[in-house]
């Protein structure tokens, strides 16, 4: 058995390493021991800092909004307390962009906080409705004789899309149709088979 060598392989794994490691500084981006290093490093600090910029963009908003609250003469836990209380479902980036952007309308926000904290929003009470299941009689529609007039072949026109159907309806179909092979077809290929007999 000859001797098989891995250089093609071994190679491209290295340039694959290698074109990742671009734009680093020194020998990370030229010699591959040090380039493998810092982007194994690299890419677990990237999957680190995606969770943590949710945390810190989350910690950014609450801050403005802890501003535009107290300018309002509330704190951020009261505010978004009495929100919660007034059903208002608004999230943080939302109000933390209203707050930066439009703090007349934040205004109405620590407003409508201000008076759900002193109940004077009317409360909406849900009430559980019970439900009980009745039997109902359904009678079979009585069946009239029509006549139809037998159509000519060309006349008929079957509209049936074959993609939609799964592979075993479509087997069958073709093994109805006397379509050979339908056994070992695949589905793109049964479609295409099945359509082309209309």
């Amino acid at each position: 058995m000859p001797r098989v060598k891995g250089g093609t392989v071994a190679r491209a794994r290295r340039k694959k390493i290698l074109k990742l490691a671009k734009g680093y500084f020194g020998s990370k981006r030229t010699l591959y021991r040090t380039a493998h290093e810092q982007v194994m490093r690299s890419l677990s600090y990237a999957y680190r800092d995606r969770k943590q910029k949710k945390r810190q963009f989350r910690k950014l908003w609450i801050q403005r909004i802890n501003a535009a609250a107290k300018q309002n003469g509330m704190k951020y836990s009261t505010f978004i307390h009495g929100l919660s209380l007034a059903n208002v479902q608004v999230n943080r980036k939302m109000l933390a962009d209203l707050a930066v952007f439009q703090p007349a309308d934040f205004t109405l926000y620590a407003d409508l906080s201000k008076k759900a904290l002193k109940g004077d929003l009317p409360k909406v009470e849900v009430k559980a409705v019970k439900v009980e299941a009745k039997p109902v009689k359904v009678e079979a529609p009585k069946k009239e004789t029509v006549k139809v007039e037998p159509k000519k072949v060309s006349e008929v026109v079957e509209a049936v899309d074959y993609s939609k159907l799964l592979v075993k309806d479509l087997k069958a179909l073709a093994n109805e149709k006397g379509i050979e092979g339908a056994d070992k077809m695949l589905k793109a290929d049964l479609v295409l088979a099945l359509s082309n007999l209309k």
